[in-house]
């Protein structure tokens, strides 16, 4: 049994860079990183940290998927956002993905930052702007410049800020 398993499931790069660096945090070697994608077995571990691309305010089915089959596990969540940049919004998309966990599992809680998203969801609010008189022109103009925000994630402090909330989940572990 390994000590720790980071899995993740990255769509735009964003939720691997998170996931390299909180393994690249952990202690020891008794350790694993895991895309989601790639393997069909999963070693068994002590603390599971796993991660998740947002999407519609929570995880894709295949990390929900995951999450479900775990057992009597440690389990911390990370993941990255395009779309908003507020804590309120992640600790209400850390409750939608929360939900997949079984309740005998220890939850160590959830790190989710900002994340740059693709050129096209840029592209689409632009052509927003060019429709009829139904258009939500401020609420599309805060949407870009939440894309153009979200461009420089995540950030050195982001990654540093990921590294630490291993670090306090490994603390929780120690402390039950």
């Amino acid at each position: 049994m390994l000590d720790y398993l980071v899995v993740y499931d990255s769509e735009t790069g964003n939720t691997k860079k998170i996931a390299t660096e909180i393994f690249a945090s952990l202690p020891g070697m008794s350790k694993d990183l895991i895309n989601l994608h790639e393997r069909t077995d999963f070693p068994e571990a002590k603390i599971y940290f796993v991660g998740f691309c947002v999407h519609r305010g929570t995880c894709r089915l295949e990390i929900g998927n995951f999450l479900s089959g775990l057992s009597g596990k440690s389990v911390a969540l990370f993941g990255t956002c395009g779309a908003g940049n507020s804590p309120e919004y992640y600790k209400e998309i850390a409750s939608s993905v929360r939900i997949w966990l079984e309740d005998d599992n220890h939850y160590l809680g959830s790190f989710i930052c900002q994340g740059k998203m693709p050129l096209a969801v840029r592209q689409k609010y632009e052509s927003l702007l060019n429709t009829p008189k139904d258009c939500d022109c401020q609420q599309i103009r805060r949407q870009l410049q939440n894309f153009d925000e979200a461009m420089i994630h995540p950030t050195r402090t982001d990654l540093e800020n990921a590294t630490l909330f291993a670090t306090e989940c490994i603390e929780k572990v120690k402390s039950l």
